[in-house]
């Protein structure tokens, strides 16, 4: 079962002072490219969570982010008491003595440099555990979206490769016809010229010339191919790599038969081949 480099997944967890969002996106990319934005109080974890999703997403350009919002009554930033107290008898003494009242002063001291003093939040393992488990939820959706995206891709190749199965069996049938059209026009070409031939000499020469136009081997490798192509596409892993190396090879035994055809209509037929393997080749590029 293929699936598509093209994901979005997402989890969210409400805890008791916070909501933790978890979301992850991928594009496609012939590697891994990760790019992880989580809070700093969650840095040490970093390293294991780039490797759940190395593993579990394999290839692509991965986005992932965990977005936290303070949800409960407890604020990080506290006031520093003693700083300010200092400030507002440090106050007293400069300005006159009832001049201001203690709410003026405290104004003032509160606007002075660490005031207030933030409270770095300290890393709490078993909320770890339960942000680890939203973490594969999310891991889940995304591989989930993958599938359902590469279902459509799998149906328009399995189109594509039977329209080329079906050009195929038309440069085949064209086959005799082109020999003979090879031959008359050769033997056409020689009576032009009005100049007397050894027949023997000529079949000699007309056979060695059909040989290299000879595209039998072609025909089987390409049919080879397509089967080679539809039973990587039907196992289990999904290895867009692999069929973009099958894909190369259709299009060289497809550019083959079209350097050899010499015949108008097989050449139409050839052309149709490329086009349908064109638009393969475009959306193999998104398969995982």
């Amino acid at each position: 079962m293929i699936q598509s480099m093209t994901g979005y997944g997402k989890s969210v967890l409400q805890l008791p002072t916070k909501k933790v969002t978890i979301e992850i996106k991928s594009l496609n990319s012939k590697n891994l490219d990760l790019n992880v934005r989580i809070p700093s109080y969650y840095k040490e974890k970093e390293l294991s969570v780039r490797k759940k999703l190395a593993n579990a997403l394999v290839r692509g350009k991965v986005d992932f982010s965990i977005f936290v919002e303070m949800t409960g009554n407890e604020s990080s930033a506290k006031i520093n008491q003693s700083l300010v107290k200092e400030y507002m008898e440090q106050l007293r003494t400069v300005v006159e003595m009832g001049s201001a009242t203690d709410v003026e002063l405290l104004k003032m001291a509160i606007r002075m440099p660490d005031a207030f003093k933030a409270e770095r939040e300290e890393f709490d393992e078993n909320e770890w555990n339960t942000i680890s488990q939203n973490i594969d939820i999310a891991i889940q959706e995304i591989i989930q979206y993958r599938v359902d995206e590469a279902a459509s891709l799998e149906i328009d190749f399995k189109e594509r490769i039977t329209n080329i199965r079906t050009y195929l069996e038309e440069v085949k049938a064209l086959d005799g016809d082109r020999v003979e059209n090879v031959k008359t026009r050769l033997k056409k070409a020689i009576d032009d010229l009005k100049v007397d031939t050894d027949e023997n000499r000529f079949e000699q020469e007309l056979i060695y010339y059909l040989e290299k136009l000879d595209i039998n081997e072609e025909k089987v490798r390409l049919a080879n191919h397509l089967d080679y192509f539809l039973l990587t596409l039907s196992s289990e892993a999904s290895n867009g790599k692999k069929l973009g190396f099958i894909v190369q090879e259709m299009g060289r035994e497809i550019n083959t038969t079209g350097s050899k055809a010499n015949f108008a209509p097989m050449q139409k037929a050839v052309i149709q081949m490329k086009n349908e393997l064109e638009q393969i080749k475009e959306q193999i590029l998104n398969v995982l």
